[in-house]
């Protein structure tokens, strides 16, 4: 069978839904071999991380043929792109990132679509209007028009019938795993490499992701005051928000700003070091709708501590320190902790790597193939 793809995210993007986007029909491509995944996308950049997927016989990338371009060309995605897809033999469209042509109720084939989370409902302070208003838009009409919707947590299945009235029994939980270089010991030698070529020489919690208020850095940068002055923090991610600014003030009033490091771009090959040097990780965002970073730290072995109040206590199992994501003097107690008690260090990373093996690459295409399956069993059932 033929399984067509929105691959825009695959190609063009290299955190979040990119990262999602090309490990699923990585998984799919290895575990189902005998099917074909075509990735859709309206423009080709060079991306060595979407060649891996590439590398694979069963996989290819596809781009707007000419009979399909209207005067239209920007919205071939939303208004062309399905029909080019069931016309080349695609038995399955599969929307990637929460949203699927308009006209893919009538294209003539199944269709699936994967909702990450629903942010700009809980938050929308931290999005445009306009933004928020086509996210929501986009949410509902795709979920609505989808033969199934598959969630990547319990947390965000339970935020699409809150929000959109979907029926349960439409939904699939089919949690996404990380890259596999996380999931192998890193050795001691490549950490210091790693080490060395950030300028990282004292020991250091980690915070990954893009910084900005939602993910809530703030709380760590704070929170350092209340650790002896041995430590210090590695902030992983893109500073492009009036938040990163806030937390350079913050740092500049209370003279602490040599004991931050801010790694605008890190190489994604030196994050499972980057993790297992840390003596633990800091992932306190307000709202998730899994938590990647989560993964990959416990996948490496480096306990991460997670906020309260969305699904990263999902991603990080029933071990993992949990700390309200206001609560500056408990994140405090939790980072001294993990530090002044290797044993327990030891026995909350241990615990912590056992719980996200099941995680798998496995796991990922069995439950996507799962939902598929059910797509077309839906379709055709509801065709008669």
């Amino acid at each position: 069978m033929i399984f067509g793809y929105d691959g825009k995210r695959a190609v063009l993007n290299n955190t979040g839904l990119g990262n999602y986007s090309r490990l699923l029909v990585d998984v799919m491509s290895r575990f189902y071999p005998d099917n074909s995944y075509r990735l859709y996308t309206p423009v080709v950049k060079p991306n060595p991380r979407l060649e891996e997927v590439l590398g694979h016989d069963n996989v290819s990338l596809v781009t707007p043929d000419e009979k399909y371009i209207t005067r239209w060309k920007p919205f071939w995605r939303t208004l062309n792109m399905a029909s080019q897809m069931v016309d080349e033999g695609v038995g399955l469209i599969h929307g990637l990132s929460g949203e699927l042509p308009v006209n893919v109720a009538s294209a003539g084939v199944p269709s699936v679509v994967t909702i990450h989370d629903v942010i700009f409902r809980y938050y929308p302070e931290c999005y445009h209007l306009v933004d928020r208003k086509i996210y929501d838009y986009k949410f509902r009409k795709s979920v609505q028009a989808a033969t199934r919707v598959l969630a990547i947590s319990e947390c965000t299945a339970r935020d699409v019938v809150k929000f959109y009235g979907i029926d349960p029994g439409k939904i699939d939980v089919v949690y996404q795993g990380c890259h596999a270089q996380f999931r192998r010991d890193v050795p001691a030698d490549e950490i210091a490499q790693v080490r060395r070529k950030y300028g990282i020489e004292r020991p250091y919690i980690i915070c990954v992701g893009t910084v900005e208020a939602r993910k809530n850095q703030m709380m760590a940068v704070r929170g350092l005051r209340g650790l002896p002055d041995e430590f210090d923090l590695v902030i992983v991610g893109r500073r492009t928000s009036s938040y990163a600014r806030t937390i350079e003030s913050y740092l500049n009033t209370y003279n602490t700003t040599d004991r931050i490091k801010f790694i605008d771009y890190a190489d994604f090959a030196d994050l499972p070091a980057l993790y297992a040097g840390a003596f633990c990780s800091s992932y306190t965002s307000l709202y998730e709708g899994f938590g990647i970073p989560v993964i990959e730290s416990l996948s490496v072995g480096t306990p991460v501590i997670v906020a309260s109040g969305s699904c990263l206590e999902e991603a990080a199992g029933s071990s993992a320190p949990v700390v309200s994501p206001g609560d500056i003097g408990e994140w405090i107690s939790l980072a001294k902790e993990l530090f002044n008690y290797p044993e327990a260090r030891r026995r909350i990373a241990a615990e912590g790597r056992q719980y996200v093996s099941r995680f798998s690459d496995e796991a990922m295409a069995r439950g996507t193939m799962e939902c598929y399956r059910k797509a077309i069993e839906d379709y055709e059932r509801h065709k008669k």
